[in-house]
């Protein structure tokens, strides 16, 4: 099994632990306790690879840099989530990136709460248009009614951590190949009457 670490960031109230149990036991539950970090930890099949997960979600305390910094090297891959309902959950967003970038970079945006469209307060645009300059994915979605959504995000962010820790291939085996694939090519053609 290849284990996967992803983290939840957003403002308090943007949906991080609404996510994270939808994705594990795909029920919706509205309240939660805000005051605990919570890790959860679950298997998936991605791709026919078997992947050892574990989602942190941190409790919302503005005076833990500290641990949001350690939390950040622990993790693999980053959810970043806001709620369309937010402005101001919208607008934390990149400082939450600057932070990223210093670690690593697979990460995807998530737009929550697609469903309360009355109080909508960012616009799909913005959201899009936020994402192409955070360069990342982005997803609008509504953790109460999706599943399905939910399961998408995630995965999105599975599949560009798995193909972060794959190593490279051999750069130079790769040309070589390239290089006898094309002088054959081209030997055949040269010996072909036309």
């Amino acid at each position: 099994m290849v284990p996967v670490k992803l983290l939840i960031l957003g403002s308090q109230n943007s949906g991080k632990t609404a996510l994270c149990v939808r994705f594990i036991t795909k029920r919706f539950i509205g309240e939660y306790d805000h005051k605990k970090e919570v890790t959860y930890r679950c298997s998936r099949v991605v791709d026919q690879e078997a992947v050892d997960l574990e989602i942190l979600d941190l409790a919302c305390k503005d005076n833990c840099a500290a641990s949001l910094e350690a939390s950040l090297r622990w993790a693999d891959g980053f959810l970043l989530l806001y709620s369309i309902t937010q402005r101001l959950s919208f607008l934390e967003v990149p400082r939450l990136k600057k932070l990223i970038d210093q670690t690593k970079q697979s990460l995807v945006l998530v737009a929550n709460k697609a469903d309360l469209e009355i109080g909508r307060e960012v616009t799909t645009e913005e959201g899009q248009r936020l994402a192409k300059d955070l360069r990342c994915g982005f997803r609008e979605l509504s953790v109460a009614e999706s599943v399905l959504a939910v399961e998408a995000a995630v995965i999105q962010l599975i599949r560009l951590v798995l193909d972060q820790q794959r190593p490279l291939p051999d750069r130079r085996s790769y040309m070589l190949t390239v290089r006898h694939a094309l002088t054959r090519k081209l030997t055949r053609s040269k010996t072909m009457q036309w």
